[in-house]
C-alpha cells in the first residue's frame, strides 16, 4: 500500500452536519486538506467517506496514520 504524505501532525478540529457527507483526504495531497480536491489521483490511494450522523466538532485526522480513518485516534503524537 502507498504511503500517505503527512500534512499536518495536529488533528483537523471541523464542525459537520448531521446527514452530510464528507471526503476525507487518505494520500495527504490535497490542498484542501483535510477534505479530498482529487489529488491522489495515480496513487493508488482513495478519500475515504465519512456521514455525519449528528452535528457537531469531529476531529479529522491530519497526519493520515490512525487507525480509525477519517478520525483522529492520537496517532500524531507517535511521529
Amino acid at each position: 500500500m502507498p504511503t500517505p504524505e503527512i500534512p499536518a501532525q495536529e488533528p483537523y478540529s471541523i464542525q459537520v452536519e448531521e446527514g452530510k457527507k464528507y471526503f476525507w483526504c487518505a494520500c495527504g495531497k490535497s490542498a484542501k486538506q483535510p477534505f479530498c480536491d482529487g489529488s491522489h489521483a495515480g496513487t493508488g490511494m482513495a478519500p475515504t467517506l465519512y456521514t455525519a450522523d449528528k452535528s457537531r466538532t469531529v476531529f479529522f485526522c491530519g497526519c493520515k496514520q490512525t487507525d480509525k480513518a477519517p478520525l483522529c485516534d492520537g496517532s500524531h503524537a507517535k511521529l
